[in-house]
């Protein structure tokens, strides 16, 4: 199922509408979907190399409502929607145990991580910061900021290296972001222990 559901996300690209499917797969991979936007923007952004940063100013903008959606989800509606969203994914466990451990600031660390490098996947995080209460504005900033790091970062490798960078991109770029991701959750580790 999930490679059906990747291989019609990339087809997408191809379609005169295709802007508009990248805003709805970015705003809905931040709250409910699989599929990263990623998958639409590479593709998009590498066949018109001139509207690299057009795409990527789409895709953060409607990352960031998504994640709101997501924020709203976990604040109002956990029980009644988020909890069985998550368990159809096989995520419920996960997410409990990180609602369980997990502080504000912790919660903020994670968003940003996976903004940058899907660790975890965001549409856990934005449900989860609403569910324990992070501050909105907060919520927006952190959100902003990871979110639009990531795709501009694309943009930019895109524009400057085209097509030969694709390949890095889809083979090495998610393990250099998962390890600076996994050097920044250490890092939080080692400064709330030595507090």
């Amino acid at each position: 199922m999930l490679r059906r559901l990747y291989d019609w996300t990339l087809s997408l690209a191809a379609r005169k509408s295709a802007e508009y499917w990248l805003a709805f797969i970015a705003f809905i991979e931040s709250s409910i979907f699989l599929v990263p936007a990623d998958v639409l923007y590479l593709p998009m952004a590498l066949a018109r190399p001139d509207r690299a940063y057009r795409y990527a100013m789409v895709a953060t903008t409607a990352s960031v409502l998504g994640g709101i959606a997501g924020w709203l989800l976990g604040y109002f509606a956990y029980e009644a929607v988020a909890r069985p969203v998550l368990e159809f994914y096989g995520k419920l466990e996960a997410f409990e145990a990180l609602r369980a451990s997990s502080g504000i600031g912790f919660v903020i660390l994670m968003l940003v991580t996976s903004g940058l490098a899907h660790l975890p996947p965001i549409k856990v995080v934005t449900i989860l910061s609403g569910v324990i209460g992070v501050n909105i504005w907060l919520f927006i900033v952190a959100a902003i900021v990871a979110r639009g790091a990531r795709f501009l970062f694309l943009a930019w490798l895109l524009r400057t290296w085209g097509e030969p960078i694709r390949h890095f991109i889809e083979k090495r770029l998610g393990l250099i972001a998962a390890a600076a991701a996994a050097a920044l959750i250490a890092l939080y580790l080692l400064v709330s222990y030595l507090h």
